[in-house]
């Protein structure tokens, strides 16, 4: 390490020395704490400062390999560490019925934790065989972020981008979308482990650049519309446990919280139910439809329902109008795997595994896409349904800019540690992505309303059963990402890799001569 001749800022090099002299399994030790740590920059700890600790020490742990392998070992443990904390919900729904699920709540951490962390390992190849540098290495972790949002179906949950959501810099999302906030952080990343490896005045740049971004980024959450008084949005909050969300003695308790909560006064413009809030089929609820639409008194109540059409069964979002019909419904089309349907079952049922097709009613079956809801006065919103406020292309992909986005979930399923807040941080960032506001209602928390900016204008607490009235945000002008996606973000990182590529072959026909 360092000794009495090295100043603080060669500390750096000193370190990835002594990593270097480790042996592989000590050093993917030191990676997976390194990337635990960077994990505590998502929510609920959003301890921003410390990620780029542990990411800039996963940074200290790629310089130190001299094999390509040894690079990919080391960025897997890494995206060991950083997704078994990230990700450690994942446990929860299987706790929901622990006699029966609880022994597979560890593998399924591990599974999931190792699997996710593949792309990491992949990447910190990719990066060492282009070259081992900062530039590689920034590119190929954001390529791997970028790839695991949309491969498989997509899981861009806990991005590393997502570090920056509960402070100033998350408002450059506007701009370079999530994937562009992954850009900056592993850059600021390279910045800290540079503040320990070159004198003062040349690590002070790169830091400079960081309080600039911060600064900017405060600079753009000033420009957030004016605050409104009116249209007033009713979020009802029913608090129902996922043990016994479908109890037979506890659902008639909750519908009459949700019914309560829709006849308080004074009336509001609109009231918000969450996902799965009605406990019976849309096609087959006319009776519950009235005590609901006697409640409702007019206002137009927007509720999660399922839906039954033939064998097939949806995840829906339906529009209680003010005369008492339901006249426009959306089904979940972005499923979640093993949670909602099973992967390739139609092909599976083809070959004589039974019930696993969601026609032969094992799972949901998605809906066609995206649709917007016309509500009235309120203009057009569109409708997210739980899983589906995660991904950016989901938001994007909607048939024309609404008013205000409105995600209908059920949190239960992810238990009261990091699960739904971390839910409620991404859905903040969609806000911030598409400059409009967002109404969440959630099952048990966190329902709130979140202005263009990303801000929490008001919110129900995690656990506590109510509603809350609060005026609906105007929408800003549309932003850069909701003209462009991830294609900036996209173009930034082969640009990056191709620089570091044609780099390195004009270096080595340098040698050549």
């Amino acid at each position: 390490m360092a000794t009495a001749r090295s100043p603080l800022w060669a500390l750096a090099p000193h370190f990835e020395t002594w990593m270097n002299g480790q042996g592989l399994r000590r050093r993917m030790g030191l990676a997976v704490l390194f990337g635990a740590l960077a994990a505590t920059g998502q929510a609920p700890f959003d301890l921003w400062p410390l990620a780029l600790v542990g990411l800039a020490g996963l940074y200290s742990g790629f310089l130190s390999s001299n094999r390509w392998r040894d690079a990919a070992w080391i960025g897997w443990a890494g995206g060991l560490g950083y997704f078994a904390l990230a990700l450690a919900w994942i446990v929860e729904p299987f706790l929901v019925d622990i006699a029966r699920h609880g022994w597979m709540a560890p593998f399924a951490l591990i599974l999931m934790a190792s699997g996710l962390a593949l792309f990491w390992g992949a990447a910190t190849a990719l990066a060492h065989r282009v070259g081992k540098g900062p530039v590689g290495w920034i590119a190929a972790l954001a390529l791997a972020e970028l790839a695991r949002s949309y491969l498989l179906t997509g899981f861009p949950w806990a991005l590393i981008g997502h570090i920056w959501i509960a402070s100033a810099m998350a408002q450059w999302a506007a701009w370079v979308g999530p994937h562009g906030l992954s850009l900056i952080a592993l850059a600021a990343a390279v910045a800290v482990r540079q503040m320990f490896a070159a004198h003062p005045l040349r690590a002070a740049v790169p830091v400079l650049g960081l309080v600039a971004l911060f600064a900017g980024g405060a600079y753009i959450a000033a420009q957030a519309p004016a605050p409104r008084t009116t249209p007033i949005v009713r979020l009802v909050q029913p608090n129902a446990p996922q043990h016994q969300k479908w109890d037979p003695d506890y659902i008639p308790v909750f519908f009459r919280r949700q019914i309560d909560a829709t006849t308080a006064l004074p009336r509001p413009d609109l009231i918000v139910w969450p996902e799965s809030a009605v406990p019976v089929f849309l096609d087959h609820g006319q009776d519950t439809l009235g005590v609901m639409a006697d409640a409702a008194q007019g206002v137009p109540l927007v509720f999660g329902i399922e839906r039954l059409e033939g064998a097939r069964i949806f995840n829906a979002a339906a529009v209680l109008g003010a005369d008492g019909a339901v006249g426009q419904v959306y089904d979940k089309h972005h499923l979640v795997p093993f949670g909602e349907y099973i992967p390739f079952g139609d092909m599976l049922s083809r070959i004589g595994i039974g019930r696993m097709s969601a026609k032969e009613g094992a799972g949901f079956s998605a809906g066609p896409g995206p649709r917007l809801f016309d509500l009235g006065n309120l203009g057009t919103a569109l409708p997210l349904i739980c899983y589906e406020a995660v991904f950016p292309q989901d938001v994007a992909a909607a048939p024309s800019r609404p008013e205000f986005l409105l995600q209908l979930t059920n949190d239960a399923w992810f238990g009261q540690f990091s699960g739904p807040y971390q839910h409620l941080a991404q859905a903040r960032l969609r806000a911030i992505e598409q400059g409009l506001p967002m109404l969440r209602a959630a099952n048990t928390g966190i329902s709130a309303v979140i202005d263009a900016t990303g801000r929490v204008t008001g919110s129900l607490p995690l656990g506590q059963a109510g509603w809350i009235d609060l005026p609906l945000p105007a929408a800003a002008p549309p932003t850069l990402y909701a003209r462009t996606g991830d294609i900036f973000a996209a173009i930034a990182i082969l640009i990056l890799l191709l620089a570091v590529i044609m780099g390195n072959a004009a270096g080595r026909h340098r040698k050549a001569d």
